[in-house]
């Protein structure tokens, strides 16, 4: 049958067949890439908003001055011109973290309309952005670039010239040159254009690639407290705007963020916790770090989607020898490609405000001051990355509308087929994290939500362990309740 010329001529036809479908698949694909990449996925990491697609309008110098450089404001504004220079607003455009991010970018015209925001600034000018892609917008040469002024990045005239008047905070400003209130200086309005970057198509950001602004709880800030962006980052302070005028509340022109560690120092509460709590030589102790953001309105670290913090904690003898280390990284985790999606953030949440609330887990159908009876199991994974949580949680105070939760759950002891009791620290956004019931029935008490929880397969990285495995029944406030049990 195999020599028969009619069966040979049909599998002739169905492989050139199959092979014109593969070669048809492949162009398509082909074709579909593409155009993914080069007609419907963005080039950059954001998307555009119309405030900053553009640079800020070519502005003329006001009468009075001799320029827009910040060294000829300085002439007269002595002490902000000298607070400015040590800012990162002054090395916007020579940062070096800049510069190389931006080399890897090909040097893209978008980034300057926040780092270099005047037009006077660029040495471009933008006259249309085709379907909103950034690298097939049309550049003509901007004849009033000076490359000088570029060099300052955001500069005195970034913020404050405007149509050749000098713009501020003050509504009877007396100077050398023309002077008009605005309104935007005491709000977050000034800060909006650069620190709250948009997602484009098919980025599948949780809150913008740097999304300061959505972090922001300005409802407590701002109303409670009366804070705003420049409260932390423009500390008040009374002087003379220039020389020779009168005394007024200004702000130092600092703005000094992630960047500055005593800031971070402000923001961060730090508490270092020791079990047992009379430590002596030859005593086995865990030591507990707790890092709350308890200043900053938004998370830490917060703005480039690339930083984070690494907090490496050691316990070394008297001899400097180091006991033990252990580190822990804080940021964002994100995929990059063929489209990007937030993966993991374990940034910490602003909880000075109060309207970030917090859940303690503990209470089960057969464990409630029974502690010790915990029945939610958390298995470790083979590679030891994350623990795999499945049980259920009752009567828990705040547990359907919490942003993080302390659960406890039992983990194997290695080598044997006991389990003891582990904390861990759980976000409701987790996959397999349940509300089954937001608001348990109860005889009394109703003003409180005391809910139930379930966990399906629910994977906690092995970081978000509170103490040491197997020794959750010492953490916080279960520790006296575990010493009466035992006493």
């Amino acid at each position: 049958m195999n020599g028969d010329p009619q069966i040979r001529r049909k599998w002739h036809q169905v492989l050139r067949v199959f092979e014109w479908t593969t070669l048809g698949v492949i162009v398509v694909a082909a074709a579909l890439v593409y155009i993914f990449y080069n007609e419907l996925r963005p080039k950059v990491i954001f998307g555009l908003r119309q405030d900053f697609a553009h640079a800020l309008p070519l502005q003329k110098v006001p009468s009075g001055i001799p320029s827009l450089k910040a060294e000829d404001c300085g002439k007269c504004h002595k002490e902000i011109y000298e607070e400015w220079k040590t800012s990162y607003h002054a090395k916007a455009f020579t940062d070096p973290f800049f510069r190389a991010y931006w080399k890897k970018d090909n040097e893209v015209w978008i980034c300057l309309n926040c780092h270099t925001p005047l037009a006077n600034q660029q040495p471009h000018l933008v006259t249309d952005i085709p379907r909103n892609r950034v690298e097939k917008a049309l550049l003509v040469p901007n004849p009033d670039f000076d490359e000088a002024l570029q060099q300052e990045g955001i500069t005195c005239a970034s913020c404050h010239v405007k149509d050749g008047v000098v713009m501020g905070p003050f509504d009877d400003s007396v100077a050398p040159h023309p002077t008009k209130f605005d309104p935007k200086f005491r709000t977050t309005d000034i800060c909006y254009r650069c620190h709250q970057v948009p997602k484009g198509p098919f980025q599948f950001y949780s809150v913008g690639p740097c999304g300061t602004f959505p972090e922001y709880e300005g409802a407590y800030f701002t109303k409670e407290r009366n804070m705003i962006c420049q409260s932390c980052h423009m500390p008040e302070v009374e002087r003379p705007m220039a020389d020779g005028g009168p005394i007024r509340q200004g702000r130092k022109h600092l703005w000094r963020g992630g960047h500055d560690p005593e800031q971070i120092k402000s923001a961060l509460a730090v508490q270092l916790a020791a079990a047992p709590h009379d430590l002596r030589p030859g005593t086995e102790a865990t030591f507990t770090l707790t890092l709350i953001n308890a200043g900053a309105g938004h998370k830490l670290p917060t703005g480039d989607p690339d930083r984070y913090f690494t907090v490496e904690f050691e316990v070394v003898d008297r001899a400097g020898r180091v006991l033990k280390h252990q580190s822990s990284t804080m940021g964002r985790w994100i995929m990059w490609q063929p489209v990007i999606v937030d993966l993991y953030d374990n940034r910490l949440p602003p909880l000075a405000s109060g309207q970030q609330l917090a859940a303690f887990a503990l209470t089960e159908r057969e464990a409630g001051s029974d502690a010790a009876n915990v029945q939610t199991s958390a298995t470790p994974s083979p590679d030891g990355q994350t623990f795999i949580l499945n049980g259920e949680k009752r009567y828990i105070t705040n547990g359907g509308i919490a942003h993080v939760l302390t659960v406890m759950a039992r983990t194997p002891v290695p080598g044997t087929s006991e389990t003891k009791v582990t904390a861990f620290l759980v976000t409701p956004d987790m996959p397999g994290f349940e509300v089954v019931e937001a608001r348990m029935p109860k005889c009394g008490i109703r003003g409180t939500a005391t809910a139930r929880l379930a966990f399906h397969n629910m994977p906690v990285p092995a970081e978000n362990v509170l103490g040491q495995v197997g020794k959750g029944l010492r953490v916080g406030a279960l520790a006296p309740l575990f010493r009466r049990q035992l006493s």
